[in-house]
């Protein structure tokens, strides 16, 4: 291993807090990850990290040197990527978190293009609406619906989700026809929750005119993964708000049906975030660029 190496270690020692997660997402051994720790120390004569069985923290020392490397690794990296036989040609692995729905939905149909075009970019790919710890699992950026509330990271708009109320025939037929939204309220009615990141459970909001209702609906079914959520108002267990790409297919087929025409409700944004120490890297640059344009495409 050679000095960028323990350099390299370092930071992901520092960005994970843990040799175990640093050396996961290096693909190296924990041995390997406390070794070439101990070299950089000794090279430099002083401590960077202190080190108990639960978790790692930085010292004064380890903190100024990793604010000195982070963008001179990234110095690097530019350097290499900018020669004239690389400049066209990013590559490596990208590393990348989204919704289960956008990916199946919007995504993959349109990854053969990028594939086309970046040949030499792997892509791994997490599909979940579960929260990703962005700069521990080593993920170089999300794609996430709803207000992205972490400061640790920056975010990019991608598009304004516009939302609508769906349910399915059969539902409708059991529980009857909501012709105003606070019929959901009622007893007969049921609604498909879905359970965010976070444990609040928000309102949904419709308004028409001057008028606005809010509805928090029973359930007796919540769910954390959209493909879930939607495969959930198609058996007929509630109604559903969805962004109009989930439900369109849907909508087409006559498998579920919209409510309460004439009502708004108010979009919900899709962002894109990456940690800002990964400085965009020409690989994540190329990748932010053709999610904006596949978006910019899109009727949301």
């Amino acid at each position: 291993m050679d000095r960028l190496d323990t350099m390299k270690t370092f930071v992901r020692v520092v960005e994970t807090g843990s040799f175990t997660k640093a050396a996961h997402t290096l693909g190296i051994s924990r041995a390997t990850v406390t070794q070439l720790i101990q070299q950089l120390e000794a090279r430099l004569q002083m401590k960077l990290l202190n080190r108990t069985t639960r978790k790692v923290n930085v010292t004064a020392d380890g903190a100024a040197y990793y604010e000195r490397i982070v963008p001179l690794l990234f110095d690097l990296d530019e350097i290499e990527s900018s020669l004239p036989s690389a400049a066209s040609l990013p590559r490596g692995v990208l590393r990348v978190d989204m919704p289960s729905p956008f990916a199946t939905l919007i995504l993959m149909p349109a990854l053969p293009q990028f594939h086309a075009r970046y040949p030499d970019i792997v892509l791994e790919l997490g599909a979940s609406d579960r929260m990703v710890d962005v700069i521990g699992e080593n993920v170089d950026c999300v794609i996430r619906g709803g207000e992205i509330t972490d400061q640790s990271l920056v975010a990019r708009p991608l598009a304004q989700l516009q939302l609508g109320v769906y349910a399915a025939p059969a539902y409708l037929a059991r529980a009857g026809t909501p012709r105003h939204p606070r019929e959901l309220e009622d007893g007969a009615h049921r609604i498909v929750r879905f359970r965010w990141r976070s444990s609040a459970s928000s309102p949904y909001v419709l308004q028409r005119g001057e008028e606005t209702v809010t509805i928090r609906g029973q359930h007796v079914l919540s769910i954390d993964d959209g493909n879930a959520y939607l495969a959930a108002g198609l058996a007929g267990m509630g109604a559903l708000w969805l962004p109009d790409y989930m439900a369109r297919a849907a909508v087409a087929s006559g498998a579920l049906l919209p409510l309460f025409a004439g009502w708004q409700i108010a979009p919900m944004a899709m962002s894109l975030a990456y940690p800002p120490n990964r400085h965009l890297s020409k690989k994540l640059r190329v990748f932010i660029d053709w999610v904006q344009q596949l978006m910019a495409q899109q009727s949301c």
